[in-house]
């Protein structure tokens, strides 16, 4: 696939509402029919497909926005790279094949890497050089990082891993592991907690894909066994690894894939008119209860977009990203795990003799709702982000 990658990106501080409208025209010109998932051309695109697509949408200005121009970006603000995510939103595209480096370990880089790691990584994420993976969670932690059992120890200038990492997404393609180790025991809690950029291709690292109810294969246990890595692949000092790692779990929960709320209502407007394309199904939407469950997604939506704004705001105003990670977070999960109930419950009438939108929506919500059950456990279970909320938002006392 060829796409216009040279073209003229428009001077943000002259115009905010100029590079929204460039990030429209372009991707609406671009993106392909059999890349958009509320087509009836749809077809699952290939790995090399994706990297093609987010090269060029590099290319076109509509990547790294917020990154410095030595290492590759634009230079601009959050509140461009928030322009651009709405117009991505808008647009049904395939989920980002490289988010994991762009949005968690490129800011993670940047903020604790070393001048070399910064120059050797950063470029070729945003380029689609290479691809990351984060090995955080596992078998006895869970999101629960304090309990985290990997350990690394300095042997003669290198470090020797060993520990197993779960639901490592996309491990399996990825080039690096954005891996977080311990360099003491458990009993040091958040202390003692480091950080690497591991080449997956080492000797001792195994991948195990683990298959989820969708039947696909984007999580993986990944096994270190007696993996040397050499000093240069730390990120950060020792017992920098807990700050670090809470930073990448607040920009994971705050800013990692910004357009949900306006691909959720691509869904919503997805839905809506697969009914509207069979007469049949049609009368359903006549339905008070199903009038009033479509507006109250609606309502919510606009109320998730409303709290990804007021960040923005806050973050471009110097706060930092905080606890309200952990509430943008819970609300978005939530939020599409209801809709995909609710989808799924509406496409379940569908007949095979339906129309073609409305046979291509009910294969996406089907999907949907099986992906969905995830939401609220990956990127931070539903329980832990409520007690954040309650402790660093509400003050609430812990033995209340």
């Amino acid at each position: 696939m060829t796409y216009n990658i040279e073209v003229a990106h428009p001077d943000p501080a002259t115009s905010r509402s100029a590079y929204r409208a460039h990030a429209r025209e372009w991707l609406r010109a671009n993106l392909p029919s059999s890349m958009r998932a509320d087509s009836v051309d749809y077809k699952t695109p290939s790995l090399n497909e994706c990297r093609d697509w987010e090269e060029a949408m590099y290319r076109a200005g509509l990547a790294g926005m917020t990154w410095p121009k030595e290492y590759g970006g634009y230079g601009l603000t959050l509140r461009e790279h928030l322009a651009v995510n709405k117009e991505i939103g808008a647009l049904m595209m395939p989920e980002s094949v490289g988010s994991v480096g762009k949005e968690l370990a490129g800011p993670i880089i940047m903020a604790v890497g070393t001048e070399e790691q910064k120059q050797e990584f950063l470029p070729k994420i945003l380029a689609m050089k290479n691809y990351w993976c984060q090995g955080f969670s596992e078998p006895e932690a869970g999101s629960d990082l304090v309990r985290l059992r990997t350990r690394a120890v300095e042997e003669n200038g290198n470090w020797r891993i060993n520990g197993q990492k779960i639901w490592t997404s996309g491990a399996m393609k990825a080039d690096y592991c954005l891996l977080l180790t311990r360099t003491g025991t458990v009993a040091d809690k958040h202390k003692g907690l480091l950080m690497f950029a591991v080449p997956m291709n080492t000797h001792g690292i195994r991948v195990v894909p683990i298959k989820s109810i969708d039947g696909k294969e984007s999580f993986a246990e990944v096994f270190f066994d007696d993996v040397v890595v050499p000093d240069s692949a730390r990120l950060g000092k020792p017992d920098e690894g807990w700050s670090a790692a809470i930073r990448v779990l607040s920009i994971e929960r705050a800013t990692n894939r910004m357009y949900r709320p306006w691909r959720f209502e691509a869904e919503l407007k997805m839905l809506v008119a697969a009914f509207k394309s069979d007469p049949e199904l049609a009368k359903l939407l006549e339905d008070g209860y199903y009038q009033r469950r479509i507006g109250q997604i609606a309502t919510e939506i606009d109320g998730l977009k409303g709290l990804i704004e007021q960040a923005v705001d806050q973050m471009a105003g110097g706060a930092p990203i905080g606890a309200r990670g952990s509430l943008n977070k819970l609300f978005w999960s939530e939020t599409h795990q209801a809709f995909a109930t609710f989808a799924y419950e509406m496409v379940s009438q569908i007949k095979p003799t339906a129309s073609a939108e409305a046979l291509r929506a009910k294969k996406h919500f089907t999907t949907a709702y099986l992906f969905a059950r995830a939401e609220s456990i990956y990127a931070g279970v539903s329980e832990v982000q409520l007690d954040i909320i309650a402790q660093r938002i509400l003050n609430l006392p812990k033995d209340l």
